[in-house]
């Protein structure tokens, strides 16, 4: 740090470079390495002055995750204008390419049950099956059930009753 910057720190405090903004409005800020007065040394730090401050207003989206990489340090460069705005195309590109396959889908679906190649949801469904969990009654039984041939008479105990 220049002489300079170092007297700029002691009289006006943390000195603070503005690295970029994006375009939500918020404002990222690079405080370089310092020494305070008794010497030791305070590393570098990035940080982010958003542009709706409340805390409680903030939501997921709000700073770019290019932006938030570089704050969270898994990137040495902030990231460009450039490569903002080709991430947005980007993303907006495969939004509409999920919507579209989506679609194609749900056609491809229908078709399928129209001509009977599978099973509605509701024909699949198993009631009173032993594996469904309330195999027809209202509450859990300790009675032994079995619906193949496997069971052994005397191989179950009932469990302890915890009263």
């Amino acid at each position: 740090m220049s002489r300079f910057a170092s007297i700029i720190r002691k009289t006006f405090g943390v000195i603070k470079e503005l690295v970029g903004t994006d375009h939500l409005g918020n404002k990222y800020y690079m405080i370089p390495e310092q020494k305070t007065w008794t010497g030791r040394v305070v590393r570098a730090k990035k940080m982010v002055v958003a542009l709706n401050p409340n805390e409680f207003e903030y939501t997921e989206g709000s700073i770019p995750s290019e932006w938030d990489a570089w704050i969270r340090g898994r990137r040495k460069q902030p990231p460009t204008i450039e490569e903002l705005l080709k991430n947005e195309r980007y993303r907006k590109e495969i939004k509409v390419k999920a919507r579209e396959v989506e679609e194609r889908d749900l056609a491809l679906q229908a078709k399928e049950y129209e001509e009977g190649l599978i099973a509605s949801p509701t024909q699949t469904l198993a009631t009173g099956h032993a594996a469904a969990t309330p195999f027809g009654k209202a509450e859990v039984s300790e009675d032994p059930v079995s619906s193949g041939g496997s069971f052994q008479p005397g191989s179950w105990a009932p469990s302890e009753s915890k009263k």
